[in-house]
């Protein structure tokens, strides 16, 4: 049930507008992470969460937050590459409660 994309995407097809390519590639990124959070939680899951790893090849991909995923892109393409890859793991998170302080000064916010 844990779903994987492992994907080279290419930026530049020749009869296509590379601004399109972009943010068709984006899209496809964006809706496979929808799809994955709204498949069901197993019990005891608060919620879905991805292991990410991007990188100009697959032999050179590094660790990354899913959120720095756009950012990453657009760094990419401002540097020329003509293809990214990029690999996604989803898998079952479970939300740790924040400490409580025992400082008198700090507000206790709930």
């Amino acid at each position: 049930m844990i779903g994987l994309m492992k994907k080279t995407f290419n930026l530049k097809v020749e009869g296509k507008n590379p601004d399109r390519v972009l943010e068709a590639t984006k899209h496809e990124i964006r809706q496979y992470a929808k799809r994955e959070r709204n498949k069901p939680l197993p019990a005891g899951v608060d919620f879905w969460d991805f292991d990410c790893k991007f990188g100009e090849v697959e032999s050179t991909a590094s660790a990354l937050h899913f959120a720095a995923i756009t950012e990453s892109i657009d760094a990419v393409v401002a540097a020329g590459a003509s293809s990214f890859y990029l690999e996604i793991l989803a898998k079952a998170g479970v939300r740790v409660p924040k400490p409580v302080s025992q400082d008198p000064e700090e507000p206790h916010t709930l």
